[in-house]
């Protein structure tokens, strides 16, 4: 099941507080960026969070799913309606993880 524009649209500005928040469209579902960084997935009307050991200290619940069939574990976020929470951890998370590549020119 592909998501449902608002429900990305509504993830984007309740993230927001995190920084710049973008997306990229794959197949139906979402990559979510912060300031450039890959955070998490937005799948199924679902919200999932890379994980990592400092964003762990931060959670309300850890729930721990892979978003996809095939796909590794990642924080499931049920909780997409408190916009401090997902702030504060998107940006406990974002120093954990790696930095993207530089784009190689032609």
């Amino acid at each position: 099941m592909a998501c449902n524009a608002d429900f990305v649209q509504y993830v984007i500005d309740q993230c927001s507080g995190a920084g710049e928040i973008t997306v990229k469209k794959m197949m139906g579902d979402y990559c979510i960026y912060c300031k450039g960084i890959l955070f998490g997935l937005i799948c199924d009307n679902n919200l999932y969070v890379k994980v990592t050991e400092a964003g762990r200290g931060v959670l309300k619940e850890e729930v721990l799913r892979p978003p996809y069939d095939g796909a590794k574990d990642y924080f499931y976020i049920e909780d997409v309606d408190d916009r401090d929470y997902l702030s504060l951890l998107i940006k406990t998370t974002l120093p954990h993880l790696p930095l993207p590549k530089p784009k190689k020119s032609r």
